[in-house]
């Protein structure tokens, strides 16, 4: 049952991941729109932040060992509750793509690349957008556009930081750790993958060439048979019987 309700809810909440990107991007990219718009968006973040606490809710409900269950996702529930201790817009984000993350890993259809790739894009979409709502109001902020932001969130995630653009907040500085510690797990995932692609290519080329090889060998071993047939043939020495027939009887 649980295994359905995962199988059931996989699209539609991600679906619902990319309107909580959307609204979670309108009010920091327009903030001179109405405060309506500003209301709306934050209605729609709590709203798709509830859906995926439902889900984990549900889930625990149906799995058959419960605590066993809360254990094995302690993400899971640290995204739930995080924003109900502290109602932040920005612990709205990381529950939301902690949770929207688990889900993905779970399905079996999405590969490690394409996971990998989702989680560069998802972490600078989002990265750039919480920096540049954090930093530009600040006083001695010098990140004050979009580009700035997503800019320092790739040279940040990459490990490079040039200097020329930096966080001066304390909130700030914490997401450029989160985003210096996410760079270099998913470059060393990024690596393995490619290092065990490689490794899998290279063990197909070797199994190929030893199949050809005992394939060359077998060959080989028949074409010797077969002069050695064609020289007892062309001596006149007749076959040897394996086993004596009928008339051979007394």
């Amino acid at each position: 049952m649980d295994e359905r309700w995962e199988a059931r809810t996989q699209v539609p909440l991600l679906g619902l991941a990319v309107v909580f990107g959307v609204a979670y991007a309108i009010p920091i990219m327009a903030p001179d729109a109405a405060p309506g718009v500003h209301r709306a968006c934050q209605a729609v973040e709590w709203v798709v932040w509830g859906s995926f606490a439902l889900d984990y809710a549900v889930r625990l409900v149906l799995s058959p060992e419960r605590w066993a269950f809360v254990r094995r996702h302690p993400l899971d529930l640290a995204a739930v509750v995080l924003p109900l201790i502290q109602p932040l817009r920005l612990l709205r984000v990381v529950s939301t793509l902690l949770l929207m993350g688990r889900r993905a890993r779970m399905a079996p259809q999405i590969t490690l690349t394409t996971y990998v790739a989702g989680s560069v894009v998802g972490l600078l979409m989002f990265g750039s957008l919480a920096v540049l709502h954090v930093e530009r109001n600040a006083p001695d902020g010098n990140i004050k556009t979009l580009g700035d932001a997503v800019w320092w969130s790739f040279t940040t995630m990459t490990t490079v930081g040039y200097g020329d653009h930096a966080p001066t907040t304390g909130l700030g500085r914490v997401l450029a750790v989160g985003l210096m510690l996410s760079g270099i797990a998913l470059l060393g995932v990024v690596t393995a993958n490619i290092a065990a692609w490689f490794i899998s290519r290279f063990e197909r080329d070797d199994a190929e060439e030893r199949r050809q090889t005992a394939l060359l060998e077998a060959l080989t071993q028949e074409v010797k048979d077969l002069r050695a047939e064609v020289a007892r043939l062309s001596e006149g020495v007749p076959r040897q019987r394996s086993a004596a027939t009928p008339s051979d009887r007394p």
